[in-house]
């Protein structure tokens, strides 16, 4: 029996944390609720035809993105010991398939061989030293400001994906690229649904009700199985029409069991893209996948580690070297298993909200990861509106740190300013950290300070300028 003292209690500090074995379960739970929907998403994002007319196919990308996750968040929680659960990364997976689209000679297997090529660089730079270094050359505000940025933007996420805010179609004269629900207007039950979890959220949080996020999301899920099985409200987009008061992704419904389908796995073609495009122009690829998994994760290791309140007095996270190791891998595998990267979710301060402090989170996650690629009523009847409260309430937790920045000193207060703002409105963590650092040795320099920059902040706002700049190099270069 689990009990505090117990050895498993020591192995995951869960006690010395002050965690119990309550909130790391129901921590697990409300993380894999909150980033559930990647099962659903990834094949969405991943479903076009490659250059021989090949696709990947919906059910098995579904099946080994579930399995890929589970295996991976377990072995974050059981050897790095932290509650940050791992699935397919948004952004890295629509690079690669809009890549593909973009580079006829291209096939799914060739991209996902680049994916892994950039995994394997990431792991070496970790085992170097190299990346733990250059986390701990980041200056404690810009770290900070990592934290409200995710903040932000986590708050962000659900509220778009529950259709609060919404993106306005292009169109002459339109001047703002979000707006309030549909033409302004808060349309739906899904809509009512997210309302209803939020106030019900917050009520549960500042009264310190415990469990309340996981509360929030279960009485969510009810309401929204309810309204489905009663009013047939189906989902926003069926594949041929749109239906702006429907739900956002997952219409509530139940699954049935079924054997997983995971014969993607180990079909990358590590040098295909060498082969077919050259290796100018296939390393320009890998470089901004490599970039892009590298400070996405750092970025987000950052802010959870704060916000579960595990980063000692010097600012350090323990067992960093093991958090990056598992990211990396999950590029690799990832990539082998021809889902794209794996990489921590923001989502993951959904658990931590609900108090959850060391890896057996994790591990709970991984496990119902597992399960789902067999049976999926838990994917399929929580819709992104019952879960999308809980991002927005965790997104006020983060940005609450907001006050430990020295805004006074302008050049620590604008990079912070940039990174916060890019963010949410860029939808990349990698853009916020980007023109975060860039700025920060800019500034210093001009303020005559440049000698107070850590090398390592030199050589990462040289690798983000040519980042953000990789357009105009592959003009240059004549890289199609």
């Amino acid at each position: 029996m689990l009990k505090q003292g117990s050895a498993v209690d020591r192995y995951f500090k869960i006690t010395e944390r002050g965690s119990t074995y309550s909130r790391e379960i129901r921590g697990g739970f409300a993380t894999f609720f909150a980033m559930s929907y990647i099962v659903v998403l990834n094949p969405l994002i991943l479903s076009g035809a490659d250059s021989s007319g090949a696709s990947l196919g919906f059910t098995a990308v579904a099946a080994t993105t579930a399995f890929v996750a589970g295996i991976l968040t377990i072995l974050m929680g059981a050897w790095a010991k932290h509650p940050f659960a791992v699935a397919t990364g948004l952004g890295v997976n629509a690079f690669v398939a809009v890549t593909v689209a973009s580079h006829p000679e291209l096939t799914w297997p060739d991209m996902m061989g680049l994916v892994v090529l950039s995994g394997i660089t990431m792991l070496i730079l970790v085992l170097t030293g190299f990346r733990t270094a250059v986390f701990k050359a980041v200056p404690e505000a810009l770290k900070t400001a990592i934290v409200v940025g995710i903040g932000l933007f986590i708050a962000l996420i659900g509220l778009v994906n529950a259709g609060f805010v919404r993106r306005i179609p292009d169109a002459a004269g339109t001047t703002v690229p979000l707006g309030l629900g549909v033409d302004g207007k808060l349309m739906g039950w899904p809509t009512l649904v997210f309302a209803v979890g939020l106030i019900l959220t917050i009520a549960l949080v500042v009264r310190k009700v415990r469990g309340a996020i996981l509360i929030g999301i279960v009485v969510s899920t009810a309401l929204a199985a309810i309204l489905e099985f009663t009013l047939h409200i189906g989902p926003s987009f069926d594949g041929k029409n749109v239906n702006p008061r429907g739900w956002s992704l997952v219409a509530p419904t139940l699954s049935e069991w079924g054997a997983p389908d995971l014969s993607l796995i180990g079909k990358a073609n590590p040098f295909g893209a060498f082969e077919h495009l050259g290796f100018i122009a296939a390393a320009l690829l890998a470089f901004v996948i490599l970039l892009s998994i590298f400070f996405d994760a750092m970025g987000t290791m950052v802010g959870l580690a704060n916000e579960a309140g595990t980063v000692d007095k010097d600012g350090n996270i323990p067992n960093v070297d093991r958090v990056l190791q598992v990211d990396a891998l999950g590029a690799i595998v990832g990539g082998g298993a021809s889902v794209s990267s794996n990489q921590i979710f923001v989502e993951s301060g959904a658990g931590i909200g609900e108090g959850a402090r060391t890896g057996l989170a994790s591990i709970v996650t991984g496990v119902l990861f597992l399960v789902a690629m067999f049976f999926t009523p838990l994917i399929n009847l929580v819709p992104f509106e019952a879960v999308a409260p809980a991002l927005v309430v965790v997104g006020f937790m983060m940005v609450s740190q907001v006050g430990k920045i020295d805004w006074q000193d302008w050049g620590v207060g604008i990079p912070a300013f940039l990174t916060i703002s890019l963010m949410p409105f860029t939808y990349s963590i990698a853009n916020g950290l980007g023109a975060g650092f860039i700025s920060y040795v800019l500034i210093r320099t001009f303020q005559g300070r440049a000698r107070e920059v850590h090398p390592l902040m030199w050589a990462v706002a040289a690798a983000f300028l040519l980042f953000f700049g990789i357009g105009t190099v592959e003009e240059l270069l004549g890289v199609k």
